[in-house]
């Protein structure tokens, strides 16, 4: 357990609890008031600063209660991310997540959209790739809608777009009307999202499949048979809890039957 003022390379991996200030590296740079006229000089990487972490005069302090996690930056110049991986329940809208969202409401030009957080986001029918006042986008309410947040703070309402900034759908939109949805913890979801998951490479090869994933700890699916669809449900569901052996153990047996 990381103890007030530990260094936070030394905590990497270990419980942390709110309160805790967790000590920087010092770069003491002896050429400060020189110019740095060579090109390969070394600059010294930023340092990022993540979810249940805080920036104060000390270091940083942790806000939630979790593992502490580290990214180093590329090509070893130091700085990276640092934040806490916790078991968060209830999702917080932030800028820029690819969310799963339910239509619940459609008011004048916008669609009201629950996305699992403490309010609803709002949706505007021209946030569509080809929308337009006359072409408006066939959305009902019930319908699950896949978008990103472009307004997401605690002082305004979350708002939803399904385009990116160059106006393409890039995936986005309404998610097809068959399929089985359900809801994982943020931690599944982070760790389904990194590149190269084992667990997703896996799955593929037991069955063909469609999977969206969203940050608001929000899954569709969608097998050939129902079938098939609910036995990736189980799995997913159940990989929280299992290790990698029992999870390779188990997608044996079903690729046996």
């Amino acid at each position: 357990m990381a103890a007030r003022g530990m260094p936070a390379e030394a905590c990497v991996g270990q419980l942390v609890l709110p309160g805790d200030v967790l000590l920087l590296p010092a770069h003491p740079d002896e050429d400060g008031e020189r110019l740095r006229l060579g090109a390969g000089a070394a600059r010294r990487g930023r340092l990022l600063c993540g979810p249940g972490l805080r920036r104060g005069g000390a270091g940083l302090m942790v806000t939630k209660c979790g593992l502490l996690r580290h990214r180093p930056a590329g090509g070893g110049s130091g700085g990276g991310a640092f934040w806490v991986d916790s078991q968060q329940k209830r999702y917080v809208p932030v800028k820029g997540d690819h969310v799963i969202g339910i239509v619940t409401a459609k008011t004048g030009d916008l669609f009201k959209v629950d996305v699992g957080g403490s309010e609803q986001a709002s949706l505007s029918y021209l946030a569509f790739e080809g929308a337009t006042k006359r072409n408006r986008p066939n959305v009902q309410v019930g319908d699950l809608i896949y978008g990103q947040f472009l307004v997401a703070n605690k002082d305004m309402e979350p708002e939803l777009v399904c385009i990116d900034s160059s106006g393409r759908a890039s995936g986005m939109g309404v998610i097809g009307q068959d399929g089985f949805l359900f809801k994982v913890s943020l931690g599944l979801i982070r760790k389904l999202l990194a590149p190269k998951c084992e667990i997703i490479q896996e799955l593929s090869q037991l069955y063909p499949f469609e999977l969206v994933l969203g940050m608001n700890g929000r899954i569709w699916v969608k097998a050939k048979t129902v079938q098939q669809t609910l036995i990736i449900v189980n799995i997913l569901e159940a990989c929280e809890y299992m290790t990698a052996e029992q999870r390779k153990q188990a997608l044996a047996k079903l690729s046996g039957n």
